[in-house]
């Protein structure tokens, strides 16, 4: 069951800007990793659900930050049907992202008050997610799409949230980008949990690898 409410984690994403995005099949890593963004700042982890037995590791990690780091906000991603989601929100998932629009997601998600995010690429598809009572939109893959999509849904819908994912990198020049255009907050993944990070298990150059992130994040939306 959630620990925060889905008001509670949309405006957590508006404050801070940045959600780290990762998977790994390693519960001792996945934990590491997941203390050394706490550590540097992040509040918000969205664990990709995508590889066998996912949400075995989730379940695991949830107790792990509810046990050790308070306000940190578990999340899930790359949900791909309702049954997915209604068994990460038993797990504890505060928030699902999703790679696509699915009414049955939505639903499965609005029962229970869960912030639901799915990946949307027209103005068709942001409005219905909206209609679905969407918080916070998704643009995916960002990289396809660019800050210029972003401006150019905000003109008619000034109210939309759209956090783009995918294209997204820890540089004052691309978070400025994205930010100016007018995202709400950005997902970011192995361009800030990299390969290398994870093979050296250099879990301090993480932490100050987020805390780096954040601060460009702050500076740019000022």
């Amino acid at each position: 069951m959630a620990q925060f409410s889905r008001l509670e984690v949309a405006q957590a994403m508006k404050e801070t800007g940045m959600i780290p995005l990762f998977f790994h099949n390693d519960i001792e890593l996945s934990k590491k990793v997941l203390k050394a963004c706490y550590d540097g700042g992040a509040r918000l982890m969205e664990f990709t659900a995508r590889g066998d037995f996912a949400h075995e590791v989730f379940g695991e990690l949830t107790k792990y930050a509810i046990a050790e780091l308070p306000g940190m906000i578990m999340g899930v991603g790359s949900v791909t049907d309702g049954a997915a989601a209604s068994l990460y929100m038993a797990l504890g998932a505060n928030f699902i992202v999703t790679p696509v629009l699915r009414e049955d997601i939505a639903i499965a998600c609005n029962r229970k008050k869960v912030l639901w995010s799915p990946g949307c690429g027209s103005l068709t598809e942001i409005a219905r997610a909206e209609e679905l009572g969407c918080e916070i939109v998704k643009l995916f893959p960002g990289d396809l799409y660019g800050p210029k999509f972003i401006k150019g849904i905000k003109g008619p819908q000034p109210w939309t949230s759209i956090m783009p994912t995918g294209g997204v990198s820890p540089t004052e020049e691309n978070l400025k980008g994205w930010f100016d255009a007018g995202a709400t907050c950005v997902g970011m993944g192995s361009q800030l949990i990299s390969k290398d990070i994870i093979a050296n298990k250099d879990y301090a150059k993480l932490e100050q690898d987020v805390k780096d992130a954040l601060a460009i994040v702050q500076a740019v939306r000022k």
